[in-house]
């Protein structure tokens, strides 16, 4: 196995944009129909009694279990904005086995609550593992400078230069600020400026205009890159979702199959 198919998603708390409906359902659907083998997901609700209380058709499941059904068998929540009766955070949902995860804190704020999900992920034939992070970054510019150093930080103790790595999420960044930093602090590439396409236009749904989510990668060569948009796919975010189908680089696979493992826990 050498190919590796992922997808980042904003999903909007499982709400349509305008939130004028519960979108999940379809949402499962939708995804399943993608196969992506690894599924970084944002703004996904671990709880909420009130809106629980308020549509019938709320899962009784928390959302990334909701979605990961029996296609990702192993799933990381990352809890980030904690309320009395409600959390959500970020979720990553993989084919393959999750080995271990963290969740890091990097809230510059007391109002906008942010981590970083970390995930080390076994795939068969692969002779190191696949380090993944999800991210969600804030609002001000300041806030993800800081932030982006601590992920630059995160990577360069944790991940060895030679590891496969994907980052991606939602940036919150409308220009090329975050790319130039990342290219430069980790030799990472963004999937769609590789791909020739310039940075994907993923925000509003309907007719995105701002390149708000990202893909970057190291050690992956990018076979394919997609924005999916449009009507359709704004019947369950306001977010568009980015896929890329990756292919590891020559060397870095290792002839036997990796070690199975039980299905992953939520992250606290």
């Amino acid at each position: 196995m050498q190919s590796l198919h992922i997808l980042t998603y904003n999903i909007h708390k499982g709400f349509a944009q305008f939130n004028r409906r519960v979108s999940l359902h379809d949402l499962k659907d939708r995804l399943q129909s993608v196969e992506p083998d690894v599924v970084f997901l944002q703004e996904v609700v671990g709880f909420h009694a009130r809106l629980a209380r308020r549509h019938d058709d709320w899962p009784t499941a928390p959302q990334y279990e909701f979605l990961a059904d029996a296609v990702w068998k192993d799933f990381a929540y990352g809890r980030n904005a904690v309320v009395d009766d409600a959390h959500h955070g970020n979720a990553i949902l993989s084919k393959f086995p999750i080995m271990r995860w963290d969740n890091e804190d990097v809230s510059m704020h007391r109002l906008e609550r942010r981590g970083m999900l970390h995930c080390e992920i076994e795939l068969p034939g692969w002779n190191q593992r696949l380090h993944t992070i999800n991210v969600h970054l804030g609002l001000l510019r300041i806030w993800r400078e800081r932030q982006l150093e601590v992920l630059a930080s995160r990577i360069e103790r944790l991940v060895p230069h030679d590891a496969p790595l994907i980052i991606a999420g939602d940036f919150n960044d409308w220009t090329r600020r975050a790319s130039e930093y990342l290219m430069r602090a980790l030799d990472v590439s963004e999937v769609f400026e590789t791909y020739g396409r310039g940075p994907a236009r993923s925000f509003p749904a309907v007719l995105p205009v701002l390149h708000l989510d990202r893909i970057y990668v190291r050690g992956f060569r990018v076979k394919l890159a997609h924005v999916h948009r449009g009507l359709r796919w704004a019947r369950f975010s306001d977010h568009a979702a980015l896929s890329a189908l990756l292919i590891r680089n020559h060397g870095d696979v290792k002839s036997r199959a990796g070690t199975a493992a039980p299905r992953s826990k939520p992250v606290a």
